[in-house]
């Protein structure tokens, strides 16, 4: 990796962090969920970044896709919380996600058993190793705790302007593997739930352009975002239902409605281990 864009995912890196752990500490009882995520896309801009994908923010057992639309919706106390920010810096990405419990302490045990999960996949990443083998340890670590890894979802390779790039780390000992090289970055994360961790899916808030599209929306919203995932907030003004050519982001849910959490960084890796982008 040239110290061009090594540069660039450093400093996604940074700007991703700060607004992860700054929207964090705005996730109180009453507050409307569309005002953090707001916050957190505006921060983004502010700091100098781009936005990699809407701010996604997950409710119990909602595990992931889910970005506000309306002002409906506001935090409730004992809700467990997943927020994701995705920041680029001419289309090179970091990833990261946070939980946070409102008001109360009930699931201190769920989130932790994500943060060892996450710290000890870290500590073992590294060129030539296996898919499978940080899968494993994901897994152990969650098991060990007395709760269930989320199969359905996993971490990804992460690539100029792919936010899924081909690669997956699994949150299991799955018997398909593939290899990590030297200078992929990947995002690790670990979900875990009190559930058997299967998933369902709801309705899609995201979107993002797959493929060709032929009419003047969705030009549109190709100029505007390129490949990357949008809000249908974004774009008030277009049916985006309605639009060929679009991938789908459904709201993952566990499937016994079971409260999930989530721990992620993203990482480059190197022979002996691996860099850190988003502390």
């Amino acid at each position: 990796m040239n110290e061009e864009i090594h540069s660039y995912y450093i400093e996604a890196g940074k700007i991703a962090a700060r607004v992860r752990n700054e929207a964090v500490c705005r996730i109180k009882e009453d507050v409307a969920l569309l005002e953090v995520a707001e916050y957190a896309e505006n921060r983004i801009k502010e700091l100098g970044g781009n936005i990699a994908f809407p701010c996604n923010i997950s409710i119990n057992e909602i595990a992931s896709h889910y970005t506000p639309e309306d002002n409906l919706r506001c935090f409730c106390k004992g809700d467990v919380v997943k927020i994701d920010t995705g920041v680029h810096i001419e289309g090179y990405i970091a990833d990261t996600a946070s939980t946070v419990e409102v008001g109360t302490g009930n699931h201190r045990k769920l989130i932790n058993a994500c943060e060892e999960a996450l710290e000890k996949a870290i500590a073992a990443i590294k060129d030539n190793t296996e898919t499978k083998a940080i899968g494993k340890i994901i897994g152990n670590t969650i098991k060990k705790h007395g709760f269930n890894p989320v199969k359905d979802l996993t971490g990804h390779s992460l690539e100029q302007y792919r936010l899924h790039a081909g690669v997956t780390i699994p949150n299991y000992g799955s018997f398909l593997s593939q290899k990590i090289k030297k200078d992929m970055v990947f995002a690790i994360e670990p979900f875990a739930t009190y559930g058997k961790g299967n998933i369902k899916y709801g309705k899609p808030h995201i979107f993002a352009v797959n493929g060709m599209t032929r009419t003047k929306e969705g030009r549109q919203i190709k100029d505007r975002f390129g490949t990357l995932p949008f809000a249908k907030r974004w774009v008030p003004q277009i049916k985006v239902g309605d639009i060929k050519g679009l991938r789908k982001y459904f709201e993952l849910s566990e499937a016994d409605g079971e409260i999930v959490a989530q721990a992620e960084h993203t990482v480059i890796i190197n022979e002996n281990g691996c860099e850190v982008t988003t502390r």
